[in-house]
């Protein structure tokens, strides 16, 4: 009995001693709490940016009511139903098609080409490679001018505004969404592709299996700023025609009602609302 306290006491020692964490979980995965004075410091600059945040807010206020931008009549419209009807819930469907379209392809398309970067064979990493760091390198929007205006030069076909979105949203957003998957891959530790290899796993089980579903959670922040970026860039699709909710929220209510700002207003809003519930979901994968 004597000794196994005596072990307890030394154990206890070594885990408070200075280079010991304190009690109470006072670090974190990240970085290490403040103390006292770092608590009050992150205070005084919480207070000021604050500050300053609703400084600016009244100015844009004083402003916009300066321009009669707040009256009425032109946030009015902004409620009514045969509004949301013709303009914001069409508009929102063909932004949200577009999106889960180019997330569906742009997916694949990330996955085959990361595969094909790591493969061991030279003659598929490298057309791989050129082919990811091209469509990287190209300005969506010139992808999407060039689906929707030159593939009649190409093919003798006009394809539509939506085929168009959906072939640069794929093309651009997949190039990257191939080099996190890499990067997520070649992040892992060797051993566990060489265990895997060791239990007479093939090379495709070893992606699979092992390699996948452990950089999953360490890509999602990254595979989700992505998918923002692509919900964002749908609206892209002004350029060629596509209806989406940009197009229909500018060029179909402001147009009606003279309320250009209201309208940005509420389409900004609704896509913060929309992107809000996809990190949320995309919260709730990871920690499952």
């Amino acid at each position: 009995m004597s000794t196994t306290l005596t072990r307890d006491r030394q154990n206890t020692r070594k885990r408070s001693g200075p280079g010991a964490p304190p009690r109470g979980g006072q670090y974190t995965n990240l970085y290490e709490r403040p103390g006292p004075r770092g608590i009050l410091r992150n205070r005084i600059m919480a207070v000021v940016v604050a500050a300053v945040l609703l400084a600016l807010a009244y100015v844009v206020y004083v402003r916009f009511d300066d321009k009669d931008q707040w009256a009425a009549e032109k946030w009015t419209p902004l409620l009514r139903a045969d509004v949301w009807g013709t303009f914001i819930l069409p508009g929102l469907a063909g932004t949200l098609g577009a999106a889960v379209a180019g997330v569906l392809l742009a997916g694949l398309f990330g996955l085959v080409f990361a595969t094909a970067r790591l493969s061991d064979h030279r003659w598929i990493r490298v057309p791989a490679a050129t082919v990811v760091e091209f469509f990287r390198a190209v300005p969506l929007l010139l992808l999407i001018f060039f689906a929707f205006f030159g593939s009649y030069v190409l093919i003798g076909v006009n394809i539509s505004a939506f085929a168009a979105v959906v072939f640069g949203l794929t093309l651009y957003n997949g190039s990257v969404i191939a080099e996190i998957i890499r990067a997520g891959v070649q992040s892992l530790p060797k051993g566990q592709r060489e265990a895997a290899f060791a239990m007479g796993m093939r090379k495709g089980q070893v992606m699979r299996l092992v390699l996948l579903p452990q950089a999953l959670k360490a890509m999602m922040p990254a595979l989700v700023s992505q998918f923002v970026v692509l919900l964002k860039d749908s609206a892209l699709g002004l350029i060629v025609g596509y209806d989406e909710l940009v197009d229909r929220g500018l060029n179909g209510i402001a147009a009606n009602f003279s309320n250009i700002i209201p309208a940005a207003i509420l389409i900004a809003a609704i896509f913060i609302v929309i992107n809000m519930s996809l990190d949320r979901l995309a919260y709730r994968l990871s920690s499952r």
